[in-house]
């Protein structure tokens, strides 16, 4: 597999989040929540090349097996992660903030867990999993961080979840 495929989620663009009049002129203020927000997906980013080189040789696989199935099925999660993580930002509502968090939580969760079996079954180098583990560990650092900045604001969650 082609090593430039392996982190092919799209660049941040700090661009996009000023196409709303709203916004227009507001780009030189400092914004902690857009910058932490950043910061992680750059993080995600290099968690996913890592992934898909690990897990190259599953997803190649003519066959159908179940570790080719749970390779796809984990970078399925972590193209979830990528997404939700810039989509956060695009309307800055603490309520579908913190939705992506849970859904974000939610995916990586998966990912780190899923990698296991695959440690299991004796299909990968216990050592890479540890590295990638351990990168899934410090991205839920930044994560934790990134959550922290968020600020409560007036739109309500209809759901009465995120109060």
């Amino acid at each position: 597999m082609n090593s430039d495929h392996f982190s092919d989620l799209p660049d941040w663009d700090d661009e996009i989040f000023f196409l709303d009049e709203d916004q227009e002129g507001e780009e030189w203020k400092p914004n902690p929540t857009r910058e932490a927000c950043k910061i992680l997906y750059l993080k995600w980013k290099d968690i996913l090349f890592l992934l898909k080189g690990i897990l190259s040789p599953f997803l190649e696989n003519e066959e159908d097996s179940f570790e080719k199935h749970s390779a796809g099925d984990l970078i399925g999660d972590a193209y979830i992660v990528g997404a939700k993580i810039k989509s956060s930002e695009a309307g800055g509502i603490y309520v579908l903030r913190m939705e992506n968090a849970a859904i974000i939580r939610k995916h990586a969760q998966e990912i780190a867990s899923g990698l296991l079996l695959f440690l299991e079954e004796d299909s990968i180098d216990e050592k890479h999993i540890k590295v990638l583990r351990n990168e899934i560990d410090n991205f839920r650092q930044l994560f934790i961080e990134w959550v922290n900045t968020f600020e409560k604001d007036e739109f309500t969650d209809e759901w009465g979840l995120f109060i």
